[in-house]
Parts: structure tokens; C-alpha cells; sequence
């Protein structure tokens, strides 16, 4: 297995030349793509309202990525609502924690981040919180199951909450799938997205990377491998283990 070309399926960096991605390509002379591999559209205020949750009965949202932040905002203007100032909100990550000041003012709410992205450290955070009643915005896919487990386990009240729904994108008329030795994936949708627009789809000698218990698991249960996952405690980001795999695997250009 050689690697000189890797397929992100997400959209490229704002800034890709100081991106961790700018630094894996000028040292492996890789070729590295992006493309988003699945559409999202926020649920409709009429929609939500059918699942019959109160956002304003709970004390605290739980966020998982700045995708759910930004439409779970986005469906509160058109339910015009607005999040009292007692509002707790968890974070997973301390990016998705900073991103909150899009919506939020920042200093005036109380807002938690785990100290790393493994999910041990948003669960201890959560259970010093356990009293509190739990939103968790979500796609139709639900809520990770690691965190379900959890709360179930600890007896934490939850409703999990659908804001947006995901379409797979139309992957055959915007890239050529077989240029490439790697794939990254960052959610099951991704790897559903493969399966529709590729049904025959044979991964080969193709790595697979994998962000996530979820997508890991979308893998295998599609009879693939996955040969790159994060986060772990050796490597907490997609990007320092996609480095570790390209110390052996990458095809060096003169």
C-alpha cells in the first residue's frame, strides 16, 4: 500500500496553507482533495415542532460540532428564540466551544469544553452537571451511542434533537473515486454517501481514515477497514494519525 494521493471528504480549509493538511503535503509531496461528501439542510420550525421538544425546558446543551451549533441557531430565529442567560452549554472540543461566540456572548454564559477530544473528559464535565436536564441538537442520525451509554448509565436526563437533516452528495460528477489511495471520513453519512453513489464500490488497497467511534463503525459495517482512526490517546486529531500512517505509507516524489 503506497499513498500519493488522499480524498477529505469535507470542504477544504478557509485557510488551507496554515492548515495541519498544508504541512502533510509539503512533507510528504502528497496530493491531498476535499469535497464534502453529503449535503445538510437545517429542519424547518414546522418540522421540529412535530417531535414535541421544548428547547426552553432544558438547563443545558450539549454540542458536538460547529455544523450543529450553527443550525440549531439557526431553527431558534425562526422559532424566535432566545436562550436565557442560565443556559449551560458542554462542548466536545474547545474549538466547537470557541465557535459559540458566533451566537452567544461568550463571557456572559457558561460554557464548558473538554480538555481533549476523547470522550472521558466531556463525560466527566457532564456528570458534575448530572441535576441538569440535557438538550442534545443532533441529525436524523441521533446522538453518538458512546454518549447515549453514558447518560443512560449515569441516570442524566436528555432529549436528543433533531436540527438538521444530511443527503448524499453527488460524488461521480465532481471527482474520478479510483485517482485515490486514501479516503478520510469524519461521519457515518460520509461513508453512506460512498456507498450510494459507488454501490460496486471495492476498497482494495484504498487506506481508509476514520474520525470517530461512528465512522469506524459505519466502516466495518459496510465490510470495509479502517486503517487510520482518531482520536486516541496517541493521536488526537485525524491529522497527527493520517501523519503517523504516512511515515510508512507515503509515495515520496522527487
Amino acid at each position: 500500500m503506497k499513498i500519493k494521493n488522499i480524498l477529505i471528504s469535507q470542504n477544504e480549509p478557509a485557510d488551507f496553507e496554515k492548515s495541519p493538511y498544508a504541512e502533510l503535503k509539503r512533507k510528504y509531496s502528497i496530493n491531498i482533495d476535499f469535497y464534502k461528501f453529503f449535503k445538510i439542510e437545517s429542519v424547518t420550525a414546522i418540522e421540529f415542532r412535530k417531535s414535541k421538544v421544548n428547547i426552553l425546558d432544558h438547563q443545558a446543551i450539549i454540542f458536538s460540532s460547529k455544523t450543529t451549533i450553527d443550525h440549531f441557531f439557526n431553527l431558534c430565529t425562526s422559532m424566535r428564540l432566545n436562550m436565557p442567560e442560565s443556559m449551560k452549554y458542554f462542548c466536545t472540543t474547545e474549538a466547537v466551544a470557541f465557535y459559540l461566540q458566533k451566537y452567544i456572548q461568550y463571557r456572559k454564559r457558561k460554557i464548558f469544553a473538554a480538555k481533549d477530544s476523547m470522550p472521558e473528559s466531556l463525560h466527566e464535565l457532564l456528570l458534575k452537571n448530572k441535576d441538569l436536564n440535557m438538550l442534545i441538537p443532533c441529525g436524523q442520525d441521533g446522538v453518538n451511542q458512546q454518549l447515549i451509554n453514558f447518560l443512560d448509565e449515569k441516570g442524566i436526563k436528555y432529549d436528543p434533537a433533531m436540527v438538521f437533516v444530511t443527503s448524499p452528495a453527488d460524488l461521480k460528477a465532481n471527482i474520478d473515486i479510483t485517482k485515490y489511495d486514501m479516503i478520510i471520513f469524519f461521519s457515518p453519512n460520509g461513508v453512506k454517501s460512498l456507498q450510494v453513489n459507488y454501490p460496486d464500490f471495492q476498497q482494495g488497497e484504498v487506506a481508509f481514515g476514520a474520525l470517530g467511534t461512528t465512522s469506524v463503525k459505519a466502516i466495518e459495517a459496510a465490510g470495509w477497514k479502517a486503517h487510520v482512526v482518531a482520536p486516541t490517546k496517541e493521536f488526537p486529531s485525524i491529522t497527527h494519525a493520517i501523519d503517523a500512517f504516512l511515515k510508512e505509507y507515503a509515495i515520496r516524489r522527487r
